[in-house]
């Protein structure tokens, strides 16, 4: 009697714009087929994978960091920037300098980039603000709030936005680069520890899908711009730019913005990667 099957990969993908691309190389690729697809949020889908409802997906840096013994990291891709990301930002009514003991909101969907903005606020401009977390919508926050962290679509709207209505946008990708030196990685696509072991190849396989696709949807900018233009507030160029300005690599730079963050954040972790 031959072994039985195993399930289909349990696989995260971030309901974001910033993933849409790689979602698009997914559909082309027909992989879909061969995983089960969750999308969601990224705080979600963080949740997911280190309960185990997942066997592999996106998850935000900082919980990779916090959960990095049950975990290995895909390797080749993640999702980042070097320089300015768009989406992921502080937004505020008043100079960063004044932020001192007031208050800031910080978005629900985001827990990387909330932290990396409280230690760049402490140490780069030496405020220590009063904060609290709420849905991630930037009129409602600032009417509570003298400042906003933003990550997503609603962050890449304020990037555009914001400026109209007389409010500071301060790219949160950007302002690492200039405190580092070094390219920010938000997220990382990691498998189950336990589940790499049992399954390689499978893990192998959804990786190459993952890259595959990232590299199919890179030189198809363009298209996949027009094509979400139709259903998102942002035309082609605007979506175009985005999609081009954010890095979905983990090479050795990379890598070294993510140990060099998690110094920082005073969580230290040398990166496991799986074996593909």
């Amino acid at each position: 009697m031959s072994e039985p099957r195993p399930a289909r990969p349990r696989v995260g993908h971030i309901q974001f714009l910033n993933c849409l691309p790689i979602y698009w190389g997914l559909v082309r690729a027909g992989t879909l087929l061969d995983v089960e697809l969750t999308k969601d949020t990224p705080d979600n889908l963080n949740d997911m994978l280190v309960r185990g409802d997942l066997d592999i997906g996106a998850i935000s840096l900082v919980e990779y960091l916090r959960h990095a013994d049950d975990l290995v990291v895909l390797p080749d891709i993640a999702v980042g920037s070097d320089g300015p990301v768009l989406s992921v930002n502080l937004v505020s009514q008043v100079p960063l300098a004044e932020l001192d003991g007031r208050r800031v909101a910080l978005g629900s969907t985001s827990r990387t980039s909330v932290l990396l903005a409280r230690r760049w606020l402490e140490e780069v401009h030496g405020v220590r603000p009063e904060y609290f977390t709420c849905p991630p919508e930037l009129s409602t926050m600032l009417l509570e709030a003298d400042a906003a962290v933003l990550i997503g679509d609603a962050a890449l709207r304020a990037t555009y936005e914001a400026p109209r209505r007389g409010l500071a946008v301060h790219d949160l990708g950007q302002a690492w680069r200039d405190w580092s030196g070094l390219p920010m990685v938000f997220a990382v696509w990691a498998a189950r520890r336990e589940y790499a072991e049992e399954h390689p190849g499978l893990v192998k396989d959804v990786h190459q899908a993952f890259v595959s696709s990232r590299d199919d949807a890179l030189a198809h900018v363009e298209e996949i711009a027009t094509a979400a233009s139709r259903w998102e507030v942002f035309d082609p160029a605007t979506l175009a730019t985005y999609f081009r300005t954010l890095d979905f690599s983990l090479g050795a730079r990379q890598v070294d913005g993510l140990r060099e963050f998690a110094r920082r954040v005073g969580i230290p972790v040398e990166p496991r990667f799986a074996d593909v």
